[in-house]
């Protein structure tokens, strides 16, 4: 078995958890993930199956969308439900000045990650130093919001709905805080769901339990040529076979990078520099499903 599924994560657990619901599910076949959610978070959790996991390099840069519900007024040390008070404030934002600010926000910038985060200081996880009451020192990281949007307000709450766009590696939590800060309050994210990322949609997800319970799993399996965009280039016998043995055959491509099909089907991520191809993720030999 060989390719993606657009895997449902509800909240209340966490990734971790409904992965290995898959991996005792099927024994035997290598399981990896990508985009780790929060337990309090849910929503589309794309998991590869078989050598699909080599294809992760190439939909790590996919625009990811969320909706969120961040509430004003405090803010908590992990900056979600899950943490404890630390900052509070009287200064409640109107919407059309949190969606002036959010502005503020959009495009390549500078976000401090949580201090409750998996991000590594001295060979530990920042959280696990938190959790500890150490200092921690985390620096900024660069990353790509595409866009926020104001949705609605809560009723009788001071919260909004928000959705953003973003590249990986954005934190929500962060854009909460940073939200808040820029209304001159404080602000912590109260839900979270991850609505996609890349071709992966909600719309389309299936639950842990109803994968492992269904007959037939290939139905919802997704063929791994199709989670990229990338321009085709179709090989015949003799050019896959070469291309197998590490023979350079001259191709009349632009550089850049392909996916690569032989007679058989889908073969894998390629790379074209020089008209020399070089394939980096290799899937011969395996079925889509």
């Amino acid at each position: 078995m060989n390719g993606f599924i657009n895997l449902y994560k509800p909240s209340g657990i966490s990734s971790a958890h409904v992965i290995n619901k898959i991996k005792r599910g099927l024994k035997g076949v290598s399981i990896g993930h990508m985009g780790t959610l929060d337990p309090l978070a849910s929503g589309v959790l794309p998991v590869a199956v078989g050598k699909s996991t080599r294809m992760f390099d190439y939909l790590l840069d996919k625009t990811k969308v969320y909706c969120a519900k961040v509430e004003f007024g405090y803010e908590t040390d992990t900056l979600d439900l899950e943490g404890k008070v630390v900052k509070t404030s009287s200064v409640i934002p109107t919407m059309e000045e949190v969606k002036e600010k959010s502005k503020e926000i959009v495009g390549d910038i500078y976000q401090l990650p949580p201090v409750y985060s998996a991000k590594c200081v001295n060979g530990k996880r920042s959280y696990e130093l938190a959790r500890k009451g150490k200092a921690v020192e985390l620096q900024p990281k660069k990353v790509s919001v595409l866009s926020i949007d104001v949705l609605a307000k809560t009723e009788g709450k001071e919260e909004y709905e928000i959705k953003i766009a973003c590249k990986g590696g954005t934190y929500i939590r962060a854009i909460a805080r940073d939200l808040g800060y820029a209304c001159g309050s404080f602000a912590t994210m109260t839900s979270l769901i991850r609505v996609s990322s890349g071709v992966f949609g909600i719309e389309n997800s299936v639950t842990a339990e109803d994968f492992l319970e269904a007959d037939d799993k290939r139905k919802f399996i997704i063929p791994p040529d199709m989670t990229v965009d990338f321009p085709k280039i179709f090989l015949n016998e003799i050019q896959t076979e070469r291309l197998f043995n590490g023979l350079k055959d001259d191709f009349d491509f632009s550089d850049g990078t392909y996916r690569v099909y032989s007679p058989d089907g889908f073969y894998g991520i390629g790379v074209v520099v020089d008209r020399k191809l070089k394939v980096k993720a290799y899937l011969r030999n395996d079925r889509t499903v």
